[in-house]
């Protein structure tokens, strides 16, 4: 609908122009409808392919000092930011590391302390997936041996697991076989849901590193607004140990299975150091705080599915102390999703992580995985199945003359039901694009894909009245497509997109009634390295769940030594590594060593 505007002239104004002609209208935007005057535009997503953000402040590394002990060191540097201006983050005394916000002219006078070492950047790490808190003392429930074999994902079969605990085949544990029981598993990652079912009965400790207590929940809470996370952390432990059998309650899309999903190693106990924030990034001082942790509380494992792409000294420090000439803890993590020759970090710290690229469902390289010479083994990390935060994955679908159409949901919509008049609005390109049929009492938008980000589009035709949002593909060969709002708001609507076909049906029903719903979902699927470096993860489990007497230099071995190499380049190469992780295979040698394992390189 159009406005009329005029401008400059009032009743005296046309008087004393001696004019007795009107003025031209002129086209302005319809206004705001009422409680969608906040909209704006979110900020873009963060990718999590992205690891250039600015540092946090830096890290200071000291040498410690033979008359004082180690927090008496950790305070006299602490004392030295202070007098420079700088604001103390985070002491790790056991590591001479202390981190700090400093002004540049402080940086440079800190270096120039004989008792400094090194000053270098808090760089920023993230995760490598392509989205009532909990008791703080251990309440692992018993293992639960029945389920159903529709639990077992594409993934988990790839790789073995189901052959090491149900060899029969039968939904049913084998009695005495390894299972993960016994060995402590640390995800170091976003947090988790302790309301999923899937992961409750495995929890026994957590730690939050980015709101500093003792509730890894994935989400924040800002001025009485609690903000979710993806459910990154909840997916990556869910591939590890969701639990076995009937029952969760958790809710699954149509055909998929009732009961949800079973991990690598439904038996292991699960460890959570939350160091990524819900926007999925996180501070090298917190991973470094984050492994400290999992060590002191006896994890044989720790899980990263996060990395930066330059390493770091201090990191790498950490990660070999707590390896201990590879009698220590067994470090998994991520190659990088940028698709280029390089591994990120910490999976490049040789020997004292284990890099893990990522396959797809057949076997094939992932192009986003990242690879070199450093890389250990791969994993499946494409469309890998696994439990999100609760309600977080979403489910849509679109009813139009009673028939229902093929859609699928942009990340970040909002959940709910709406039914009202299809409106055309074009591309969406401001809030006139919908015309005179747009009211603020509410109307389904129809919007073509093209021109302007998928954001901007529904928060022009939201802003005209919208109470939901259908987006029509232009590739004719794409599908629904797979599509974002970029960034959570509170004033998005259902929002789906259809395919190119779909889109020109619905064109046809304008004026008419039509239903969009999207409703929540607690499992997902993920792509990225962040959802192969589990699988291994969970296999190393398995294997010192069936050898509890192997180093983690041992169980790095056998892994090694039993992943079924690619057909494309025999060996091992910079982009399978020496191939895919294979848990039966894995468990099976591992039985065959001798008391401690015997001596490296296993023969």
């Amino acid at each position: 609908m159009k406005r009329w505007l005029w401008l400059g002239l009032g009743l005296s104004g046309l008087v004393a122009s001696g004019c007795g002609e009107e003025p031209a209208p002129i086209d302005v935007l319809p206004q705001e409808c009422p409680g969608t005057e906040e909209v704006s535009l979110p900020k873009p997503g963060v990718s999590p392919l992205s690891t250039d953000s600015a540092p946090d402040g830096v890290i200071i590394t000291y040498k410690p000092k033979v008359t004082a002990s180690a927090l008496a060191a950790s305070a006299d540097i602490a004392a030295a930011v202070e007098r420079e201006g700088g604001t103390v983050m985070r002491r790790i005394p056991n590591m001479n590391v202390v981190s700090a916000r400093l002004s540049p002219e402080a940086i440079s006078a800190l270096k120039l302390r004989p008792d400094v070492v090194s000053v270098s950047p808090n760089r920023r790490v993230r995760a490598m997936g392509l989205p009532t808190p909990p008791p703080l003392a251990s309440w692992q429930g018993m293992l639960n041996t029945q389920g159903s074999v529709g639990e077992y994902t594409e993934g988990l079969k790839m790789i073995q697991a189901p052959q090491v605990w149900d060899a029969n085949n039968d939904g049913v544990i084998d009695t005495g076989a390894p299972t993960g029981e016994g060995v402590k598993v640390c995800v170091i990652d976003s947090g988790w849901d302790s309301k999923h079912p899937e992961l409750k009965a495995a929890f026994l400790l957590g730690k939050d590193f980015v709101d500093k207590d003792d509730d890894p929940s994935d989400q924040s809470e800002s001025q009485g607004v609690v903000t979710v996370g993806g459910g990154h952390g909840t997916h990556v432990a869910a591939t590890i140990l969701a639990q076995f059998g009937a029952g969760s309650g958790a809710r699954v899309a149509p055909g998929e299975e009732p009961n949800g999903v079973v991990g690598v190693a439904p038996g292991a106990s699960l460890l959570v150091a939350r160091v990524l924030d819900t926007d999925g990034g996180g501070r090298t001082d917190d991973v470094i705080a984050a492994v400290e942790w999992c060590h002191s509380q006896g994890a044989k494992i720790a899980s990263l599915s996060l990395g930066a792409q330059d390493p770091s000294e201090a990191e790498q420090l950490m990660f070999e102390k707590v390896w201990e000439n590879g009698n220590g803890m067994l470090s998994v993590a991520a190659s990088g999703n940028d698709g280029k020759m390089g591994i990120a970090y910490p999976a490049a710290y040789l020997p004292s992580v284990m890099a893990v690229g990522a396959v797809d469902l057949q076997g094939e390289y992932a192009p986003f995985s990242q690879f070199g010479q450093e890389l250990s083994v791969v994993g499946p990390g494409v469309n890998v199945l696994s439990a999100t935060v609760l309600g977080a994955a979403s489910l849509s679908s679109v009813t139009a003359s009673s028939s229902p159409i093929s859609s699928s949901p942009l990340s970040y919509t909002a959940q709910g039901t709406y039914t009202g008049r299809l409106v055309d609005c074009g591309l969406g390109a401001d809030r006139a694009a919908c015309g005179e049929a747009a009211t603020c009492d509410g109307f389904v938008a129809y919007v073509d894909r093209g021109d302007l980000f998928f954001e901007e589009k529904a928060r022009n035709v939201i802003q005209a009245g919208a109470r939901a949002v259908i987006i029509g593909n232009n590739v004719e060969d794409d599908g629904d497509g797979n599509f974002t709002l970029g960034s959570a708001n509170s004033h998005w609507v259902p929002t789906v997109s259809v395919s190119m076909a779909a889109g020109a049906s619905l064109k046809k029903m304008v004026g008419q009634d039509v239903t969009v719903s999207i409703t929540g979902l607690d499992y997902q699927r993920e792509s990225g390295t962040s959802m192969a470096t589990p699988h291994v993860s969970g296999v190393a489990a398995l294997v010192f769940s069936a050898r509890p007497d192997l180093s983690a230099a041992h169980v790095r071995a056998v892994l090694e030594k039993t992943a079924l190499d690619d057909k494309t380049t025999p060996g091992k190469d910079p982009k399978y590594g020496y191939g895919l992780v294979q848990a039966a295979k894995a468990v099976e040698l591992a039985r065959t060593l001798p008391p401690g394992g015997g001596p490296l390189p296993l023969p």
